[in-house]
C-alpha cells in the first residue's frame, strides 16, 4: 500500500531495510514505492507498544525543543530564536530527505535529531503566527486551540481508521497522492513569485488563503488514515521493532504539518 508520507512509504517499500508545516513539509509528501513483505530476522518484530513509545518519544522531544526556543524568544534573543527556527526548518528538511533516500528509517539518532530540529522550527513558528512577538494578548490560546485541535484530530482519524469508517483503498491513495502533488506545485509556485515580487496570495491571510489552510488540513488529516494502514500492515508481517522509529518519524511529520497549518488558519482570523 502506498502512502503519501515519504518516510512511511519508503518504510513500508524496501524488503531489506531495516526498517514525515509549514509549506516544507508539504512537499514531502510523496509516493515512493509499495508495501511488500518483511523479510524473516532475528531481531523481535514490531509491536504496538513499540510504535506507541518511540511515537511518544519523538512527541515529547519536539514539544521540548519548542519551548525552549519559545522561551529563547522571550527571555534571551528573538533574533537569536528566529535564527534557530530556520535552522530547524532546513535540518528537518535535509533529515527527512536523510530518511528517505538514504535508507535511515529504523535509526533512532535520525529521528532523535529531526524531533530536535522541528522542536526548534515549531517553537519559532508558534512565536511567529500566533503574535506573542508583538504582544499579541491572545497568542498562548491561539497556540493551545492549535494543539487542542492537533490532538482531536489525530484521534478522530485514528477512531475513524479503526472503526473502519474510512477504507484506505488504492483509489484513495491515488486521489489523496495527486491532491498532494497539486499541493507541492501550488506551494512551490507561489514561493517563487513571492520571491520575485508578486506577493503569496496563499499566505497572505486573505479568503484564498483560508481555503488554501483548509484544504491543508483535509490532506494531513487523510494522510493520517495512509500512515496508520502502512504501519498496522507492518506490525502484522512481523517487521523488525527498529522500524518503530520510522514510523514515529512519519507520524511526527504529518503532526507538524497539520499543526502549523491549524495555527497559521487561527492566524489568519487573528489577524481580521
Amino acid at each position: 500500500m502506498r502512502s503519501s508520507n515519504p518516510v512511511l512509504n519508503s518504510l513500508s517499500s524496501t524488503r531489506s531495510a531495516t526498517n514525515y508545516y509549514g509549506d516544507l513539509h508539504q512537499g514531502m509528501h510523496n509516493p515512493m514505492g509499495e508495501y511488500s513483505q518483511t523479510p524473516v530476522t532475528s531481531e523481535r518484530p514490531m509491536t504496538v507498544d513499540d510504535v506507541v513509545t518511540k511515537t511518544g518519544i519523538t512527541l515529547a522531544i519536539i514539544v521540548g525543543f519548542a519551548v525552549l526556543n519559545f522561551g529563547i524568544a522571550i527571555y534571551v534573543s528573538q533574533p537569536l530564536a528566529i535564527l534557530l527556527t530556520m535552522v530547524g526548518a532546513i535540518g528537518g528538511l535535509i533529515t527527512v530527505l536523510v530518511a528517505t533516500f538514504g535508507k535511515k528509517f529504523a535509526s533512532a539518532p535520525v529521528t532523535i535529531v529531526y524531533a530536535v530540529f522541528e522542536g526548534l522550527f515549531v517553537g519559532g513558528l508558534s512565536l511567529l503566527l500566533s503574535g506573542w512577538s508583538v504582544g499579541n494578548a491572545n497568542a498562548g490560546q491561539m497556540i493551545g486551540q492549535a494543539v487542542l485541535a492537533t490532538v482531536g484530530v489525530f484521534l478522530g482519524m485514528l477512531y475513524a481508521y479503526k472503526s473502519g469508517a474510512v477504507k484506505v483503498t488504492p483509489r484513495f491513495t491515488k486521489i489523496l497522492t495527486g491532491a498532494m502533488i497539486g499541493v507541492l506545485v501550488l506551494v512551490l509556485g507561489n514561493l517563487l513569485m513571492s520571491m520575485l515580487g508578486f506577493g503569496n496570495p496563499l499566505r497572505d491571510g486573505g479568503t484564498l488563503a483560508i481555503i488554501f489552510s483548509l484544504v491543508c488540513i483535509g490532506l494531513a488529516a487523510m494522510s493520517f488514515l495512509q500512515d496508520f494502514d502502512v504501519a498496522e500492515k507492518m506490525i502484522r508481517q512481523g517487521a523488525p521493532a527498529a522500524n518503530a522509529w520510522g514510523v514515529a518519524l512519519g507520524l511526527a511529520v504529518t503532526l507538524v504539518w497539520l499543526y502549523t497549518e491549524i495555527l497559521r488558519l487561527l492566524s489568519y482570523f487573528q489577524n481580521r
